[in-house]
């Protein structure tokens, strides 16, 4: 039975949270056209990386559907690279990582995942993969005519690495999801200047982009914690 994730919610985690609730909520309110889809999907965004930055499958959860509305924004602005990352890739490996996290808890009855290093065939692995979905992905979006592909394609990358890290329940899944955000960042300017209504997704992932940073600073907390309680039991 999953537990209420916002019953472990720390002081400064609650703070986190709402500072980010507020900004992505003022940045969508202040648009010229408030978009739907658009608000919805940065709030389930900030929200579920909270959780995540607890190692709590609550998070991955929100991401599931943070994916899908995220996706129905990339396609109307003819971002494919970011609606095929979401729908073919990094929603998928959400509902992966759904099942895994509940495999491997770091203890039972708790929310919290067991975090794990990863072996160096599977860091060759991801190497390898990468590399292949980054070569494959460029030229089917060059085939879509995808906006800013060079960008794009690099998103791609970053977005597979930080998927993989997740589903292998890796800390430094939230330094490739801070690199992805910085390149999304830099997407949705350039959309943004163009459509001044996709604004808020600008805020979304500078906010996302605090709450992987702290995310990791989270995971190497919780890993030096788990490594010394294993430790513990074994003597």
């Amino acid at each position: 039975m999953l537990k209420n994730p916002f019953s472990g919610l720390t002081k400064h985690e609650w703070l986190l949270w709402s500072i980010s609730l507020i900004i992505v909520t003022l940045s969508n309110l202040l648009t010229s056209s408030l978009e739907p889809v658009t608000f919805a999907a940065t709030v389930i965004g900030v929200t579920s990386l909270i959780f995540v930055a607890r190692g709590d499958v609550w998070g991955q959860i929100l991401g599931v559907i943070f994916s899908i509305l995220y996706a129905i924004n990339s396609y109307k602005f003819r971002y494919f690279g970011e609606m095929i990352t979401y729908l073919g890739m990094t929603m998928p490996i959400a509902v992966i990582s759904i099942i895994t996290w509940l495999r491997n808890p770091f203890e039972k009855g708790r929310n919290e995942v067991k975090i794990h290093r990863l072996s160096r065939r599977e860091l060759l692995l991801m190497m390898i993969l990468a590399i292949s979905v980054t070569v494959m992905f460029y030229f089917i979006l060059k085939m879509l005519g995808t906006a800013n592909l060079l960008v794009s394609t690099i998103s791609i990358t970053t977005s597979f690495l930080a998927s993989y890290l997740m589903m292998y329940r890796n800390s430094y899944y939230a330094v490739a999801y801070a690199a992805n955000d910085i390149v999304l960042i830099i997407l949705w300017i350039s959309a943004s200047l163009k459509n001044p209504s996709y604004s808020p997704m600008i805020v979304c992932f500078l906010m996302f982009l605090v709450n992987d940073l702290y995310g990791f600073v989270s995971w190497k907390r919780r890993e030096k914690k788990q490594s010394m309680k294993i430790f513990d039991e074994v003597l």
